[in-house]
This record gives structure tokens, C-alpha cells and sequence, in this order.
């Protein structure tokens, strides 16, 4: 055992998350405007604009939420002081915390600005897991003047609910055989990876707690959920086989193209075959934990004309739908309806890490941010573990694949991924 957290063979995973970050950064940078005062950072802040990012502690408890508009938070919090977002400070700070923690391990996955997951299993040399996580939550409090919460647990799941459990600056420890003791009795949303509407439905199925969920009949949960719903009755044993994945050296773009069996003249198809183009180039993106801020394709007659066209988008992303909306207006406009086409691409540009990445959203945007990209992560983990073809949106099903397709077998209707394997390009 290592510190009460080890089990045989397993892992020791932290989970490491900046209380508070834009409040906390600017408390530290100036104490004496912002230390233990109600403070919110919000976009607009001059024209009492924009929505609230993030609030300190003292702020929540007077009421303040993330998502509220500045006005609806001046109401509730008169003293309520405003600050304009500083994304270059804020990723400075982040490299700090990253770089204490990258003394203790090597295995870190940023998961955004201000959070991450490390794996310790092969840390023993700093002490056990709680002397680890008590030494780096010290130091980015007395080096940085940030807190954080960290939880420890055998797996991400786990060390994600500890870190969750206790805030702010605080290190808690969840096990698997502490889940039935202290996760069961709570709401089935409050389990990582189970959003509102997941959650409406369980309740639907008469499954209110994560108690309720493990104990729920898997084939139940299958029907109504898919192998989702398997995820699901694991998640709620506390049961995780993720692995930290470290940030790889960032390439310089991420692109798929497919040689096409047959020449393709109807829109139609082109859409089909740029939705799963547009599908695994994001894919691919989240992986390698990146946004992009141009979508590039490649079209190629059979005489061997290539042409590629790109765009640059508004705002950085990691979604398939704002790659793929951006494809085929490309290829709305250099493509006329009849022509053949015998290859396609997409290729994503102007890349950057996510954790360092700001992106300014509206309000209605803000909103359904957190429960796309939850129900985006869950997609791809369920992909990772069951395969690409696990998960697939209607958009990628044919009544003829055989038209796309060469010597491929079909499950089903659905259209399979793997012949846009062809060419992988990511310089």
C-alpha cells in the first residue's frame, strides 16, 4: 500500500485542480485589491456586458454563479468587484502548477488551464501519495499563492470525485471500496461523466442515485444507452481504465484524406465522406489535446487536379461539427454539383494547446459549452475502449455503402471509419 491508496498492481493517480483560477491568479498578483474580496471575472466588464467565468469564493457564497450575466451578479452581490479577463496571466500561472507538478512526475495530462491528472505509480522515491499531493498543494500555495484541491485515487475517475469532494486547498483520498459509502447516496449528475440530461433520463428509469446505478440491471441500461450505459454501471463501481496520456511534442497540423473507391459526383456523398473526414481530424485534435484556427481541404479529380482551399475560424475549436460546417462550405464553394471527384481531405491548421487556448463565448454558447464537451469526452472514451465504430452519428450511416466502400464488411448500415485511414498526415 502507498499511503492508503495503492492497490495491487494498480495505479496512483492525482487529480489537481486550481480553486477558483482567475480570482485566485488575481488575488496573488494583487492582494491588495482583490485578497478575500468578492471578485468575478467576467468579458465586457466596462459595459456590464458578458457573462461571469468564475467567481472567488467569497463572491459564491454572497450568490454568485458561473453563466450569470454581470447584471443578474450585481444584484445578488452589490459589492461584487469586476475584473477583465487576462488569458497571458493566466497562462503563466498554468505553466507554474504544471511545472511543480512536473516534479514529481513526468506523466501529466492537462486536461484545461487549470486542471490536471498525474500519475504517481512511479513517484515512490518522493513518498507515499498523500506526502506527494500534500507537497505540491504547499508549494503552488507558497511558490504561486494559488489553491488547489487534489484528490488521489487508483484511477481518474476516482481521483477526479476526490478532488471534487473538498474545496478549496485541500487533498482527499477516494478508494474503490469507499464508493459505496461515500458516492452512492448522491444524485447519479454528480458522477464525472454523467451530464443534466443523462441524468433526466435515469430519472425517467426511476435510477436517482449512483447507489441506484450500480445497482441497475446492465442490460437495461445498454438498451436505453448503448455501451454508454455499460460505462455507466462501471463508472458508478468506481471502476476506470483510462490512462494519463502526457502531451506529446504539438504537431504542426492534423489531417485525413481518403483515395475514394469510386469517383463521387452527388453532395450527398461528399457530405458523408467530409463528416467522417471532419469526425477523425477532430478526434485526432482532442487527443493530441489541441484547437485549431483554420480548416484546410483537398480536392483531387480523376485527372489528378488537387486543389485545397482553407478557412480560418472566429473562434478556436476541437468540435467535428465546426470542422465539418466549415468543410462543406468550402466545398459548396469550389465544387460544382456532377464534377468527380476521386480523393478528399481535410486538414486542421494554426494549432494550439488547449490549456492555452482562451475562447470567448456568449452566453447561450457558455451554457452549452460544459454539457457538449462532457458528452464529447464520454464519446471518446467509449471509442477508445469499444472501437471507432461504437459510436457513430446518423450523419455516417448509407443505405449503400458498397458506393464508398471497397472490400469492406459492414455492420449493419453503418458506414465504418477505417477506410479514411488511408493517409494520416500530422506534420
Amino acid at each position: 500500500m502507498d499511503g492508503g491508496v495503492r492497490e495491487k498492481r494498480g495505479r496512483i493517480i492525482l487529480h489537481m485542480d486550481m480553486n477558483a483560477f482567475y480570482c485566485s491568479v488575481h488575488a496573488a498578483v494583487q492582494p491588495e485589491l482583490y485578497k478575500g474580496k468578492p471578485t468575478a471575472v467576467a468579458g465586457s466588464v466596462e459595459l456590464r456586458k458578458g457573462i461571469v467565468v468564475t467567481s472567488s469564493y467569497e463572491a459564491r457564497a454572497r450568490g454568485v454563479k458561473t453563466g450569470m450575466t454581470v447584471r443578474q451578479a450585481e444584484r445578488v452581490c452589490p459589492e461584487l468587484i469586476l475584473i477583465s479577463p487576462d488569458f497571458d496571466l493566466y497562462r503563466h500561472y498554468s505553466r507554474g502548477f504544471r511545472r511543480i507538478a512536473g516534479a514529481y512526475t513526468p506523466q501529466i495530462e492537462s486536461v484545461s488551464i487549470d486542471e490536471c491528472f498525474l500519475d504517481i505509480t512511479g513517484s515512490s522515491q518522493f513518498g507515499t501519495a498523500i506526502e506527494i499531493a500534500e507537497a505540491i498543494r504547499r508549494r503552488v500555495k507558497e511558490e504561486l499563492g494559488l489553491p488547489c484541491s487534489i484528490g488521489i485515487g487508483p484511477n481518474k475517475l476516482l481521483a477526479k470525485m476526490g478532488s471534487d469532494m473538498r474545496k478549496p486547498d485541500a487533498v482527499t483520498v477516494l478508494r474503490r471500496r469507499d464508493v459505496p459509502k461515500l458516492l452512492w447516496g448522491k444524485p447519479c449528475q454528480t458522477l464525472y461523466g454523467i451530464g443534466g440530461k443523462t441524468a433526466e433520463k435515469l430519472l425517467r428509469m426511476n435510477i436517482r442515485t449512483i447507489g441506484e446505478l450500480a445497482a441497475a440491471d446492465e442490460k437495461l441500461l445498454k438498451d436505453k444507452f448503448g455501451v454508454y450505459g455499460s460505462w455507466m454501471k462501471r463508472a458508478a463501481h468506481g471502476q476506470d481504465d483510462s490512462t494519463v496520456e502526457p502531451v506529446r511534442e504539438a504537431a504542426k497540423s492534423v489531417g485525413h484524406t481518403t483515395t475514394l473507391p469510386a469517383d463521387l459526383t452527388k453532395r450527398e456523398e461528399f457530405r458523408r465522406v467530409l463528416l467522417n473526414l471532419a469526425d477523425q481530424t477532430a478526434r485526432r485534435l482532442r487527443r493530441e489535446g489541441m484547437m485549431c484556427r483554420a480548416v484546410q481541404i483537398t480536392i483531387r479529380d480523376p485527372d489528378m487536379k488537387t486543389i485545397t482551399r482553407s478557412h480560418t475560424v472566429d473562434v478556436p475549436t476541437e468540435s467535428a461539427d465546426d470542422v465539418y460546417k466549415v468543410a462543406c462550405k468550402l466545398m459548396d464553394a469550389n465544387w460544382r454539383e456532377g464534377e468527380p471527384v476521386r480523393l478528399l481531405g481535410i486538414t486542421l491548421q494554426s494549432l494550439s494547446p488547449k490549456t492555452e487556448t482562451p475562447v470567448q463565448l456568449d452566453l447561450f454558447e457558455y451554457e452549452e459549452a460544459p454539457r457538449k464537451a462532457e458528452l464529447v469526452s464520454v464519446l471518446d472514451r467509449l471509442r477508445d475502449k469499444f472501437g471507432e465504430s461504437a459510436v457513430l452519428t446518423a450523419g455516417m450511416l448509407t443505405n449503400d455503402p458498397s458506393a464508398l466502400i471497397r472490400n469492406k464488411k459492414i455492420r449493419g448500415t453503418s458506414l465504418q471509419t477505417d477506410f479514411l485511414r488511408e493517409k494520416e498526415d500530422g506534420q
